[in-house]
Order: structure tokens, then C-alpha cells, then sequence
């Protein structure tokens, strides 16, 4: 272009534009690229003495773009079309290095924060040690590797530990999964591996002792336990059985597998599995889930430090299953002694060997527990106790305990054996001791408010007038020698106001605090004192109980009625009780023929008292059949008779169990006479000698038996060859 052309393109107005818009976009490239670099303080002079169009060029040619652009540059003749892509080039320019800084800024940020924290560690560390607080040179990690170094690992599982303690060394305390790694590494460092404890030389004797110390009667259980100490002697490596104790609550379940760990000077652990319901509780969490922790068998070893413990897995038979598992099938391994050398807990992740633990269980019921976790366990009842093992319970073990911690003793209360029995017999009728307990606090609190009131009333009385001249100086003016007597100020002075007449308790005070007799002896003879109403005997999760049950004819259309809170088996047993009755009632003189039907007109409601309670089972036949021929043949059953046993459609009576149980809750009661299916004779071997001398036991096969027993003047039978 000539001189003449490129002066009038520069008075184009549209030109100038582009010229200040190029300009401002490369002042502002500038500036940025200055912070950078020195050397851009040359090119702002070229933007006041180049003309635009060179200036173009020579920023365009300075940058970094592709051939195609660099060819599109150099094909624009044109002044406008030229200035404007170079427009375009040098903002897209500046805008990239506006991001890369952004971006720097950004990461030189993080880094500096980390730097900085660093920094301040190393200056902690410096001060604590120039302070004289850091008393452990070696660092954390260092004491960890060391902690597990004496663990005992196997060397499956240090290899394993090593490779974790490996990846913690890479982190850093502030990463997400540090705390977590660490945490794993402790407890691996803190299990007991090859840790035992060390048995005593086992003395059977002192073994035995210890346990008539600590628990009256339970022989059976006592002998079993003493057999177990007696192979340990032997073969000190033998296989140790996983004991299952069942029976009532209060009977000294968990007291016992105390009493086995104190025999074998072994550590004694508990683990409550009432209402466990998550299979974690027994295999533990995966380290994936967030707050993840080992299962309670893993968390017990690593709280006792050993292991070797007696583990006590109580109340076994109230575990439940959701959509989390099922924590029965998980104690499957736990308590077979071929699987439980390789436990895997989820959240420890390696094998640890349970063989040397002994497992005991407990249960109220045999029927929850599932059949192959039960096959897997020694299972040993406990009945409920005979209310004189009861009393020698009270007066050795019980009110000792009681006064103890209530802060007395025999010179303040006193309870004799004679109001002991009387609170057996008349407060509590249960299968163990705790309401005796109850009962027994409720005197001591009695007692204990009567001392207190008597330590503030200990002053000088009204009727002692204060002595103006001291004994001393009238002796010394009378010329009289004194004698003194140091006393020795060594003990407590309220020893010596000590009650001269200790409370006894008597009835008038058993009225007083626990209120009137809440059972009396006459309450059998109360309930059946009317035809229709016989006396069964049930077995339940707290022992034995008697139940009565009542039976009534209505006017109505031949309808059976039942209530009571009954479960199926138990209604078929009144269906089927009826059903005999009815096929027998002309020979049992019910009704004049056999054609005449006994509902004819007349609707039967039978009802097991005490409704809220649940009760199934097949026990109640024969008591069922019992009551509905009292009913039809308005006699009463002697109320001094309990009864129990399954019966069939033709008559017969089956066995059933729980018989000491049952047998026990008829003595508690007052009852003299039991029936009971004659194949059940082998169960009365576990029933108390003195209960047996007592009571009178019936044995019968069949229902017509039952019958003749029940009542005063023997079944009324009217062919009773043909029955």
C-alpha cells in the first residue's frame, strides 16, 4: 500500500476501533506477562511507536499457533480483516494464561497449606523437645512396629500386618484412611495370639469346696463341672465342652460359669446376646463401612488379654434375625471345636484360633435355640429350688449379702429362720431367689431407716442436769488420790453407742413392710370348689407353675368356646379332651345311652385363668378331660390333686416334660398329690428326696386312671371292664 492509501485507511473510524481494541488487549497481555518476565518492559514501547498494523504482526508472530492460522494471517490482505484476527489471537492468548494462573494459584495454595502444617509440626516437635515433653525419642509408628513385633504373631498373619504397617508409613496422619489403618494395626498388636493364662496346679477338692461355697444344691451341674477338672488334670490339651445352662431365671445360671472360670484361675468374660439381632455383633463390620469395628467375641479378647477366658454367652436363647443376618447361624462356627481354631471376624480379616476358650451358654428355653446350634452344646437344666434349699440359701448366702450392702449387720437386724420360711411360703412363689432377695432388701431398708434415726438422737437426755464442779477438783480438795485410765481413741466412736437390742423381725413386722401374704395354701381349694374346675400343672420360661382350668355349660347350640390367650396345640387338646368325653359319656354315666348327645341344646366354654399370659402346648389334656367330666357330672375334683400328661383319641397318656419343675410348683403351692404319665417314672429321679416324702405320686397310662385319682370317691364308670 502507498503512503497515500495507508493514511486514508487510517482515518477509517471502523479501523480505528479495531486499532484501540487491539491495543487494549495487548497492554493487558503485557501487564500480565510482566509480572512474570523483566524483558516484556520493551515490547509497552513498541505499542506507542509501531503503527498498528505492524504491531499485528509482530505479536502474532511471537505466539504459538497452528499452521493454518499462521496461512489465514498471511492470505488477509486486508487491513480490518487482518487486525481482527490478530485481535482475536492475542485474547485468546491472554485468556489461557489467565487460566494456567488460576490453576497455579490454586495448587500453590494446597501445597502451601500442607507446607505450612508441616512447618508447624517440625516446630512443635522442636519446642517439646527444647521444653523436655518428648520423652519417647522413636516415633509412633516405630513403638506400633515394635508393639507388634512382641505380640506372637503367626507368620501369616505378621506378613499381613507388616504389609499394612507398610501402607501407613506412606500416609499422611491428616489422609482420610490413616486412623483407620491405625486402628486396625492396634488391635492386631493388642489381640492375644500366644498369651494364656497360667493354671494352677487343679485340686479337685479345693475345686469341689469352692463350689458348695459358692452355690447351695445343683449337684448334678457340680458333678459335671468336676468331671471337666478332672480330664483337664489328666489331659491338660483336652478339647474344652461348651456347656448350655437352661433353666428359670434366678437359679444361678451366670453365677456358675463365674464359678468355673474362679476353679480354673482362668479370666472371666460376659457377653450379653439379648436382643442381638445383627450378625455383626458376632463376625464384626467389613473395614469398607464407615465406623466398622470388630465383633464382641474379637473386642472380649482383646479387653481380657488372653486367650484362654471361660466366655459366657448369655441369655443365647433371645437372639433374633432381620434383614442384617441371623447371629445364631453365625455362633454355628463360634462353638464347633472343628471350626472355631480359624475364626475369621470381618473386620480382622485373618484367622484367630477360639479353641482354647470356654464357651458357657445360658438360656430360660431350649425351644428358641435353633436345633444345630443346640446339637452343638452340652445342654445341662437347672430346675428352680425346693424352698428348703431356698431357705439354706437365705440364711447362708442371702441376708449376708443383703446386710452388707445396706451397710448392717447382725447387732442392728436379725432374721430368723422361721420368718424366712414364712416369706418363702407366703411372698414368693418362683422357680429361683431374686424376689426372696427383694424381699429380704425390704427389711433391711426397714432396719436401715431405724439406725439412722437412732445415730441423730444420740445426745445428752433432758432429765441429766449439767455438772457445775468437775469430779477431779472435788477429789483434789478433799486430799483424795484419782486414778485415770487413758482410753485409746484409735477406733470409731460411734462403735460405742452401738444398738443394745437388735430389731427381729417377726410377723407383725413382715405385715408392716412387705405387706399382707400375697399366696395362701388355700388357694387350690378356693378355685375348685365348684364342679367344672381342675388343677394342671405347665412348665414356663421361670419354672414349673400350676394352672387352673374352668370349664362351664350354656344354653346354646353344641358350640365349643376357649379363651385364655391359647396357641393351637392346646386348642386341639380341648377338642380332642371333648371329643372323648363325649364318645365315653355313657359309660362314664354322663347320660343314660350312648345316643344322647351331650351338647344337645347346650354350648361349653372352657377358659384357662390368668388370660394376658400366653399358654400352648400339649401338657393340659388330661386336665382338660378331668374338667369337663367334673363339669357334666357336677362333682368336684379334690383340690389337694395336680395333674399333667398328653393324651390320645383312645385313651391313652403320653409323657411330657419339665416333670421336676412341675412337681416342684405343686409343692410350692401345697399340693399332696401329683398325676403323672407313668413313662415319666425315670424323671422323678431328679426331683429332691424330701419333695418326694412329701407328695403323693400317681402314675397312670391311661385317662380312665386320671379319672379315678382325681376325685374323692374314685371315676364314676359304669362298665369299667369294658373300658
Amino acid at each position: 500500500m502507498t503512503k497515500t492509501e495507508l493514511e486514508q485507511a487510517e482515518q477509517d473510524p471502523d479501523l480505528i476501533a479495531l486499532s484501540r481494541q487491539f491495543k487494549a488487549t495487548a497492554m493487558e497481555l503485557i501487564s500480565v506477562l510482566e509480572q512474570k518476565q523483566k524483558t516484556v518492559s520493551r515490547t509497552k514501547v513498541l505499542l506507542d511507536t509501531v503503527p498498528v498494523y505492524r504491531l499485528a504482526d509482530i505479536f502474532v508472530a511471537s505466539f504459538e499457533i497452528s499452521f493454518e492460522e499462521q496461512l489465514s494471517m498471511l492470505d488477509s490482505v486486508d487491513l480490518k480483516v487482518r487486525l481482527s484476527k490478530a485481535t482475536e489471537l492475542v485474547d485468546r492468548h491472554l485468556q489461557s494464561i489467565l487460566v494456567a494462573e488460576k490453576i497455579t494459584q490454586k495448587v500453590e495454595g494446597q501445597l502451601s497449606k500442607s507446607q505450612k502444617e508441616f512447618l508447624l509440626r517440625q516446630q512443635m516437635r522442636a519446642i517439646k523437645e527444647e521444653l523436655g515433653d518428648n520423652d519417647d525419642d522413636e516415633d509412633d509408628v516405630v513403638a506400633l512396629e515394635r508393639k507388634m513385633q512382641n505380640a506372637g504373631m503367626p507368620a501369616n498373619i505378621w506378613k499381613h500386618a507388616q504389609r499394612e504397617l507398610r501402607r501407613l508409613r506412606k500416609m499422611q496422619p491428616q489422609q482420610p484412611g490413616y486412623s483407620s489403618s491405625r486402628a486396625y494395626l492396634e488391635l492386631l498388636a493388642d489381640l492375644p495370639w500366644q498369651k494364656v493364662s497360667e493354671e494352677r496346679e487343679l485340686d479337685l477338692r479345693a475345686a469341689k469346696e469352692s463350689l458348695d461355697w459358692d452355690h447351695y444344691g445343683l449337684t448334678k451341674v457340680k458333678q459335671r463341672i468336676i468331671e471337666y477338672l478332672a480330664v483337664r488334670k489328666l489331659k491338660p490339651d483336652a478339647r474344652g465342652p461348651v456347656l448350655c445352662f437352661v433353666g428359670p431365671p434366678g437359679v444361678g445360671k451366670t453365677s456358675l460359669a463365674s464359678s468355673i472360670a474362679k476353679a480354673l484361675n482362668r479370666k472371666f468374660i460376659r457377653i450379653s446376646l439379648g436382643g442381638v439381632k445383627d450378625e455383626a455383633d458376632i463376625r464384626g463390620h467389613r473395614r469398607t463401612y464407615i465406623g466398622s469395628m470388630p465383633g464382641r467375641l474379637i473386642d472380649g479378647l482383646k479387653r481380657v488379654s488372653v486367650s484362654n477366658p471361660v466366655m459366657l454367652l448369655d441369655e443365647i436363647d433371645k437372639t433374633g434375625s432381620d434383614v442384617r443376618g441371623d447371629p445364631a447361624s453365625a455362633l454355628l462356627e463360634v462353638l464347633d471345636p472343628e471350626q472355631n481354631k480359624t475364626f475369621n471376624d470381618h473386620y480382622l480379616n485373618v484367622p484367630f484360633d477360639l479353641s482354647k476358650v470356654i464357651f458357657v451358654a445360658t438360656a430360660n428355653r431350649m425351644q428358641p435355640i435353633p436345633p444345630p446350634l443346640l446339637d452343638r452344646m452340652e445342654v445341662i437344666e437347672l430346675p428352680g429350688y425346693t424352698p428348703e434349699e431356698k431357705l439354706k440359701i437365705a440364711m447362708k448366702h442371702l441376708i449376708p449379702r443383703v446386710l452388707e450392702q445396706h451397710g448392717l449387720s447382725s447387732a442392728y437386724l436379725q432374721i430368723p429362720e422361721a420368718m424366712v420360711k414364712l416369706i418363702i411360703e407366703r411372698y414368693t412363689r418362683e422357680a429361683g431367689v431374686r424376689n426372696l432377695e427383694r424381699n429380704l432388701a425390704a427389711l433391711a431398708r426397714a432396719a436401715a431407716v431405724k439406725v439412722a434415726e437412732q445415730a441423730n438422737t444420740l445426745r445428752l437426755g433432758k432429765e441429766i442436769q449439767p455438772i457445775t464442779t468437775t469430779l477431779l477438783d472435788s477429789r483434789l480438795a478433799d486430799g483424795g488420790e484419782v486414778e485415770m485410765e487413758v482410753i485409746p481413741m484409735g477406733h470409731d466412736i460411734s462403735n460405742t453407742y452401738e444398738n443394745p437390742s437388735p430389731m427381729i423381725v417377726d410377723e407383725a413386722m413382715l405385715e408392716k413392710v412387705l405387706g399382707p401374704p400375697r399366696f395362701d395354701d388355700r388357694e387350690a381349694a378356693d378355685r375348685v370348689a365348684s364342679p367344672g374346675v381342675s388343677v394342671g400343672l405347665v412348665w414356663t420360661s421361670f419354672g414349673g407353675e400350676v394352672q387352673f382350668v374352668e370349664a362351664t355349660a350354656m344354653v346354646g347350640k353344641g358350640d365349643l368356646h376357649l379363651t385364655g390367650q391359647l396357641g393351637d396345640v392346646i386348642k386341639e387338646s380341648a377338642q380332642l379332651a371333648l371329643t372323648w368325653v363325649r364318645a365315653r359319656a355313657a359309660d362314664l354315666n354322663l347320660s343314660p345311652t350312648s345316643d344322647i348327645n351331650l351338647l344337645e341344646s347346650r354350648d361349653i366354654h372352657i377358659h384357662f385363668p390368668a388370660g394376658a399370659v400366653p399358654k400352648d402346648g400339649p401338657s393340659a389334656g388330661v386336665t382338660l378331660v378331668t374338667s369337663l367330666v367334673s363339669l357334666f357330672s357336677n362333682r368336684k375334683v379334690r383340690a389337694d390333686t395336680a395333674m399333667t400328661g398328653e393324651m390320645t383319641l383312645r385313651g391313652l397318656v403320653l409323657p411330657v416334660g419339665g416333670v421336676k419343675d412341675k412337681v416342684l410348683a405343686a409343692h410350692r403351692y401345697g399340693i399332696k398329690r401329683v398325676i403323672l404319665p407313668e413313662r415319666n417314672l425315670k424323671d422323678l429321679t431328679e426331683v429332691p428326696s424330701p419333695i418326694l416324702s412329701g407328695m403323693e405320686i400317681l402314675l397312670v397310662k391311661r385317662i380312665e386312671e386320671v379319672l379315678d385319682h382325681a376325685f374323692e370317691d374314685g371315676c364314676p364308670l359304669r362298665l369299667r371292664s369294658k373300658l
